[in-house]
């Protein structure tokens, strides 16, 4: 349930922004395979020991830019 929520709340912030700034469909379809991407880094990372937080920021970051941005979060999670 705690993984899902920052999720579920990205999706409806970036629905909100598609929708009263009019901005196209594929920024919907970015956020969604990013949230996706980053769950499947999550799952596949933890054999190896990589992981991710997902929260809101994190969630939104996949959100907004996509596979680039997960790529962005994990090398600043590994010199951090």
């Amino acid at each position: 349930m705690e993984v899902m929520l920052p999720a579920v709340i990205a999706f409806v912030v970036l629905f909100l922004v598609v929708k009263f700034f009019s901005l196209s469909f594929s920024l919907v379809w970015n956020g969604l395979v990013g949230v996706v991407m980053l769950w499947l880094l999550n799952m596949v990372g933890g054999l190896i020991g990589i992981h991710l937080e997902i929260s809101v920021i994190t969630a939104l970051i996949a959100g907004f830019f996509g596979i680039p941005g997960i790529v962005v979060m994990l090398i600043y999670n590994l010199i951090k």
